[in-house]
């Protein structure tokens, strides 16, 4: 098959989180597969559209300039920064897609719907196309701290986006319920989950993380890598740390970017006056290559976030056989089974994650079972090239449905 996969998010330039990571494996699990994969992703800037070969891939980019984009930048003016990056993500991908057609034939296209990739693509142009549900705004803008406006009109779009789509995914089946609850989505949602490639996540080379962060190499290290946002869940680890290191030499690592200045105003500070036997560090936002290197050398994943769909950073401390420490929410709970390969703490209770991050640095032999259970969980059911052939499935199916005068959303 030719499949076209849309992603404004697809790294390195706009890899910024599981859209961007489950893109990236999808096309190279595509192209093992036999099948002809070209990626449309996103440029931060204005460019022409442009195409680069790696790994047998086209990954092209593209980002327009003109009275369009200038109109749809006016929106910062009210910081309706959501709308505006939907509407100007869902114009270049359709402006790109209509260049590419020219040069490419193509029996399906995906896109997530985080980004409205969709928006008039879905409405103007012939092609099947899947649209896969990661994180909609309507479900994830309530956490911050943005205007009315901007979440209905974001809304508004995404779901706009989706509609036409000839078949609609999502990688868990929490979500596929959310957005039949609470977005009035009435057609099938196929539960297709987020998968990783273990022999290329295996074969990474380590960075020596300790050395170039001044991590201490003799203490057990909990680690948390993500955006400093609440949800992430970021405002609870004060008082899971505090409790912590009061009565273990152990050591909290954080990664990630400190948007909102969490870190550095009210997590650091309120820690620096406490008698802890432990230690707090806090290394900025690391490239994927140290984020993995940290999660390997941490004997415990810590993962307090108020909502999640089926998280990457989840599944890349499970490949690496680390015992994990998880919110009971979202789509969570169909990564990890309480007891069996990981152990799950109480949404926003500090007090459950400290009885379950106690229970592991109690006992190293239970770190160990968990951490290689959760390594076969994803040997199992998650691996990239298990969801690539899911999704052949399902694109050859609406292929044919659709030649044979059909649809399967209505």
């Amino acid at each position: 098959m030719n499949i076209g996969l849309l992603s404004f998010e697809y790294p390195p330039e706009t890899g910024f989180g599981g859209i961007g990571s489950y893109t990236w494996y999808q096309a190279r699990a595509l192209k093992r597969l036999g099948h002809e994969v070209h990626v449309l992703a996103g440029l931060n800037r204005q460019g022409p559209l442009s195409t680069l070969e790696r790994d047998g891939l086209s990954v092209h980019r593209y980002r327009p300039g003109g009275r369009t984009m200038q109109a749809f930048a006016g929106l910062g003016r009210w910081k309706c920064w959501w709308t505006r990056q939907r509407l100007e993500n869902g114009w270049s991908m359709y402006k790109a897609l209509k260049e590419l057609r020219r040069r490419h034939r193509f029996d399906v296209l995906e896109m997530p719907e985080c980004g409205a990739e969709g928006l008039l693509i879905n409405s103007l142009i012939d092609i099947p196309t899947v649209v896969r549900f990661h994180s909609p705004s309507r479900l994830i803008m309530p956490f911050y701290d943005v205007p009315n406006g901007d979440v209905r009109m974001c809304s508004w779009l995404e779901q706009r986006a989706i509609l036409n789509a000839t078949a609609l995914t999502s990688c868990s089946s929490f979500l596929a319920g959310e957005v039949r609850r609470k977005m009035s989505v009435r057609a099938p949602v196929s539960v297709i989950p987020n998968g990783i490639d273990l022999q290329l996540f295996d074969r990474e080379r380590e960075v020596d993380i300790a050395a170039k962060y001044g991590l201490p190499k003799n203490k057990p290290i909990i680690f948390f890598a993500g955006r400093m946002e609440r949800r992430k869940g970021i405002h609870l680890c004060g008082a899971i740390a505090s409790a912590i290191l009061r009565d273990y030499d152990a050591a909290f690592v954080f990664a990630g970017q400190d948007l909102f200045g969490y870190m550095t105003e009210t997590l650091l500070p309120s820690l620096q006056n406490q008698r802890l036997k432990g230690s707090i560090h806090y290394v900025g936002k690391l490239d994927l290559q140290e984020v993995r290197s940290c999660v390997r050398s941490c004997e415990i994943f810590l993962l307090p976030s108020l909502w999640e769909n089926l998280p990457y950073s989840c599944l890349e401390a499970m490949a690496a056989g680390r015992a994990i420490v998880a919110s009971a929410q979202g789509g969570v709970p169909e990564l990890i089974e309480d007891g069996n390969n990981g152990l799950l703490a109480k949404p926003e209770d500090p007090a459950s994650f400290v009885r379950q991050i106690r229970s592991l640095l109690d006992d190293e032999s239970l770190r160990r079972r968990l951490g290689n259970a959760a390594r076969k969980s994803v040997q199992e059911k998650f691996t990239d090239d298990r969801v690539a052939r899911l999704s052949v499935e399902l694109y050859e199916r609406i292929v044919k449905e659709r030649r044979q005068g059909g649809t399967l959303v209505q």
